[in-house]
């Protein structure tokens, strides 16, 4: 519940802001109850199956989709944007060791403000929309460049300097691994990233537009989203969901397992989301995906998705639960070599670019979000007692 102070009226507000609209976007919406999103007019999960992730890119901070001269223009634009400034790439190495325990996703927090100052970014209040784009453009590039060296360092390993040749999800891999990947394992990470790049006011986008409604520079509304998205509740479940697969090891242990974890009460990681009401759209087309390269690993995981959701209907009838992103993203990334403390920040590799389309819209509107918080403490006025 908060309180209009202005109108001196009480508004019943639900727990963490659910279900609450605070803002008009043009950049896409989630359809909960219909399983389906989109990314402007399209629907993200078909720009995943037809697109590069360059061109969705290119819809969300230019609003249209590309033709295909339009698309190599706009490719080669950003991957000459790779490359960091000497200062930033220098500093890496200590941001890496500082930053070991917690991994590049913490790392990446600090070289995204260096990076921000080394380019001389200012306020998004103070910088017309080309100049704003720019900066959104330049940092959104860098990210892949951060997180891959920070990763690398934090394993005794030289960073792996971008190429322009290679389009986005390609030149990710190569930097993480120091090898040109295979292209069926390229297509399938970029059809991950092009399905996480943005999903409504979702945490992590709520907190970068938060900030921008202050005026801050591009670097500190990213700032700020990366930090929302390292906490376990948001964007640190892919491996989670893996985990689970280790856990129950065999498919004899699949029913007692899951049973043991559903009667006590326990959340089954991988599984369930806020929004969704139906099968999680991305997670249909992840499976499409893993199923696309087979193996034990893949039959695995379906057999115990479907064995959770029969148990589920069984002890907790009338209560839909179905794999969300996490389950199937976790099983792709790990079918194309990447380590699993590189899924989160994977993720925040896509996510920037919809953060950026985010920023973008809300430095459009001079307003600063400012609500109220509804005080629950001792009555006041009470006097002050004496010292």
């Amino acid at each position: 519940m908060s309180v209009n102070r202005s109108a001196a009226t009480v508004v019943e507000v639900p727990r963490g802001l659910a279900g609450v609209v605070v803002a008009d976007t043009e950049i896409g919406d989630v359809r909960g109850f219909e399983g389906f999103y989109h990314y402007r007019q399209y629907s993200a999960v078909e720009l995943a199956r037809t697109r590069a992730f360059e061109d969705v890119w290119h819809l969300l901070v230019h609003g249209d989709l590309p033709d295909p001269r339009r698309s190599a223009a706009f490719a080669a634009e950003t991957a000459a944007l790779r490359r960091v400034p000497d200062e930033v790439w220098g500093a890496l190495p200590a941001i890496a060791a500082a930053s070991a325990p917690s991994g590049p996703l913490a790392g990446m927090r600090t070289a995204l403000s260096l990076l921000g100052a080394a380019k001389g970014f200012r306020p998004v209040y103070d910088i017309d929309a080309d100049e704003r784009r720019q900066d959104t453009l330049a940092a959104a590039a860098a990210v892949p460049t951060l997180l891959t060296a920070l990763h690398r360092l934090g394993r005794g390993l030289d960073p792996v300097e971008p190429r322009d040749d290679l389009p986005y999800a390609a030149n990710y891999l190569y930097m993480l691994t120091g090898a040109e990947p295979e292209a069926r394992r390229a297509r399938a990470v970029e059809q991950y990233l092009i399905t996480t790049i943005d999903h409504g006011f979702n945490a992590s986008t709520f907190t970068g537009r938060v900030i921008a409604s202050t005026g801050a520079d591009v670097a500190a509304c990213l700032v700020g989203a990366v930090g929302a998205l390292s906490g376990p509740l948001h964007g640190g479940a892919p491996s989670r969901a893996l985990d689970t697969l280790d856990a129950i090891g065999t498919p004899d242990r699949i029913d007692p397992w899951i049973r043991e974890r559903v009667l006590a009460g326990d959340r089954v990681m991988g599984f369930g989301h806020a929004i969704y009401r139906t099968e999680d759209p991305r997670s249909r087309m992840l499976r499409e995906v893993a199923q696309s390269f087979g193996g034990p690993r893949v039959e695995f995981a379906v057999e115990v998705e479907r064995h959770v959701e029969a148990i589920l209907a069984e002890l907790k009838p009338g209560r839909e639960l179905h794999t969300n992103v996490e389950y199937y993203a976790g099983v792709v990334m790990e079918l194309c070599g990447l380590p699993r403390a590189m899924f989160t920040p994977t993720f925040a590799a896509a996510r920037v670019v919809g953060w950026s389309a985010n920023i973008l819209e809300q430095a459009a509107d001079p307003k600063i979000i400012r609500p109220v918080a509804r005080y629950v403490g001792p009555r006041a006025p009470v006097a002050v007692p004496a010292a």
